[in-house]
């Protein structure tokens, strides 16, 4: 079973785990990694979420090969034999265990952010990782949940090693793993897309999951899109009330399972705003490498997709646009007839749009990174041609992903307050 990112291997676990919505569990992500799939199963379950914090013990010589690990409440769990093998002296055994509980404490403060860890006493707790290749962090992070107060622990993970998983059985009430495939050598070969998860990333999403657990704003529904004749899978959040929602187009290396995307989208599901994320091209369509820079084909396909959801809603609709999906998104917005009330660009190549630039009548504002200088200049090229309201902003310090510390929060922050201002403000 392959993944896509750790999104969908977050949903497709939450699929098996239905049997726990009655139970009233909570939910525990081990970070960094696991905690993007622990947030897709805690709405899903409609749970509250949290971090389990455990750390690695390595060799001092050979860091890579834990001979142990160490977690929350002083739980320690510790391999004899590897210990006996490499060699690791008692001493050294102490040094690297002080330096890794210094390490464990730091972390967890910052992931909750001053919010206490949640209570454990009697309840259900189901542990997440985005997948298991030794069991050591699993095992530790299943035993301190277990000190503190678990009545009914339960391992959840997308993959994992067959051999490790019946190891782990004896250490929880349920394992749940949805592939033990024979050859397993890495938890990254099982998914398409296993880029590194970021401190900042765990602490938001921990900031938007509601302490009673469930999507915040709406829950996700899974959608065919009738883009002009062609059937498209979305995802689509429409939170109660909305005053708006914004169709998002990717980039040509990403999905609409991008981790950035979905952070954003979820940012605008938080402030009342409907989301549509699809792909504009079919699986076979993606195959052939010309159509995912065609942007004259991904802007008739967006420009379909608006139109199916302005019939499905009642509200204005904007579009937000990242790489060559923000020329997908103001070549769409330049039909006189396209419906467009705003436009966001991430990181994008508005440039590509050519001479379409100067017939996008939306209020259109550009995002870049400060870091990112060659797409400053294209996007400075594509502000002068633009003949509606418009503003470049330039967060200071950011590359091309938006993957420094606060670089994506930011983007949220000003597409949230351009949205609200045009589509929202604008309809009242």
């Amino acid at each position: 079973m392959l993944f896509t990112d750790r999104t969908d291997a977050g949903r497709r676990l939450a699929g098996a785990l239905g049997h726990l919505r009655a139970r009233d569990p909570v939910v525990l992500g081990l970070p960094r990694g696991g905690v993007p799939v622990a947030f897709e199963v805690a709405r899903a379950l409609g749970a509250p979420l949290d971090v389990i914090v455990v750390r690695k013990l390595g060799v001092p010589y050979r860091p890579e090969l834990g001979f142990g690990a160490i977690g929350e409440g002083g739980v320690r769990v510790i391999s004899d034999e590897i210990v006996r093998h490499a060699g690791v002296r008692e001493k050294d055994l102490v040094s690297v265990e002080r330096a890794e509980e210094a390490e464990l404490l730091r972390r967890a403060r910052a992931y909750r952010e001053g919010r206490p860890r949640l209570a454990l006493t009697g309840r259900t707790v189901v542990v997440v990782d985005d997948g298991i290749a030794t069991g050591a962090t699993a095992r530790a992070a299943c035993r301190v949940v277990r000190a503190q107060g678990a009545a009914h622990v339960v391992l959840a993970v997308p993959v994992a090693s067959p051999d490790v998983v019946a190891r782990l059985s004896e250490d929880v009430d349920e394992v749940v793993c949805l592939s033990t495939p024979s050859l397993f050598s890495a938890v990254g070969e099982w998914y398409r897309d296993f880029s590194q998860t970021s401190d900042e990333e765990v602490v938001a999403l921990l900031a938007r999951a509601p302490e009673g657990g469930g999507p915040p704003a709406g829950q996700a529904e899974e959608v065919e899109v009738d883009a002009g004749g062609i059937g498209l899978t979305g995802d689509l959040v429409l939170p109660r009330d909305a005053g708006a929602a914004v169709v998002f187009a990717h980039g040509s290396g990403s999905s609409r399972h991008s981790p950035r995307n979905r952070s954003v989208a979820t940012a605008l599901n938080e402030a009342g705003l409907g989301t549509l994320l699809l792909d504009l091209l079919t699986p076979g369509e993606e195959a052939d490498r010309a159509n995912v820079f065609d942007i004259g084909l991904l802007a008739g396909r967006l420009a379909g997709a608006t139109d199916w959801l302005r019939h499905r809603v009642s509200v204005p609709v904007g579009s937000f646009g990242a790489s060559t999906g923000a020329a997908a998104a103001l070549r769409a917005a330049a039909a006189a007839d396209s419906g467009v009330g705003a436009v966001v660009s991430r990181g994008g190549r508005p440039d590509l749009a050519g001479a379409d630039l100067s017939e996008v009548r939306a209020p259109t504002l550009l995002i870049v990174g400060g870091d990112d200088t060659t797409v400053i200049d294209l996007n400075r090229q594509a502000q002068a041609a633009l003949r509606c309201e418009n503003r470049l902003d330039i967060i200071p310090g950011a590359t091309h992903l938006f993957e420094e510390p606060g670089a994506l929060d930011r983007v949220a922050e000003l597409a949230q307050e351009w949205f609200t201002r045009h589509l929202v403000a604008g309809a009242g």
